[in-house]
């Protein structure tokens, strides 16, 4: 079952610990920033992967498929990067926002927070809703990477500052598949979402 919090409950979150509270940002292009790693053959349908330039060292991998983008961030596990992402037809954003620790470990990216552009799977003519993704940096000997919440941006002009509160009071000690991701989204519905933070039972 679906958590939706309404941007009021932020209150609670911002309260929180924070461990990270500055950014830094890179690009996520393709064309100039990534590097094929490798696609389909003949019959294996339409997908491709891509490591791409990240922050300090921490690489970004970019999974496309079926018209649907999937993203992490950091070191991931040996087996790979795993697939989390919408349902529904959906494209990442150019720019990643890295939220970094201010003490302990100074500059370690520990967040990311990424655009992502959604269509409705229900009516495809209807406009895409834009969606900001925080996920949990994988960091050198823990590999754990996930999604730790979604920010509804369409129709939001606190949507950036609210990613920022849930990236910085929850991504660094976020357990993937056993904690509860933050989702705030007011007027619309967020977006189905299926993959490796499904364990908090906040998947679609």
């Amino acid at each position: 079952m679906r958590t939706t919090l309404p941007a009021a409950a932020l209150l609670l979150v911002a309260a929180m610990p924070a461990w990270a509270n500055t950014s830094a940002y890179s690009d996520l292009d393709v064309e100039k920033t990534c590097v094929q790693l490798d696609a389909a053959g003949p019959g294996e349908g339409e997908w491709v992967n891509f490591v791409c330039e990240g922050f300090r060292g921490f690489p970004v991998f970019l999974s496309t498929a079926d018209g649907r983008d999937s993203v992490f961030f950091g070191f991931p596990p040996p087996e790979g990067p795993p697939w989390e992402g919408f349902s529904a037809f959906n494209s990442a954003g150019p720019k990643v926002e890295w939220r970094l620790l201010e003490q302990g470990e100074p500059g370690l990216p520990v967040a990311a927070i990424l655009r992502f552009s959604v269509s409705d799977p229900e009516d495809p003519d209807k406009p895409n809703r834009e969606v900001l993704v925080v996920k949990k940096v994988g960091r050198p000997g823990a590999h754990e990477g996930c999604m730790v919440g979604l920010v509804m941006a369409t129709g939001n002009p606190r949507a950036n500052e609210t990613a920022r509160e849930i990236a910085d009071s929850q991504a660094y000690d976020f357990a993937c598949g056993a904690d509860q991701p933050a989702f705030v989204s007011d007027d619309l519905p967020m977006p189905e979402w299926s993959g490796a933070s499904e364990g908090g039972g906040g998947g679609g």
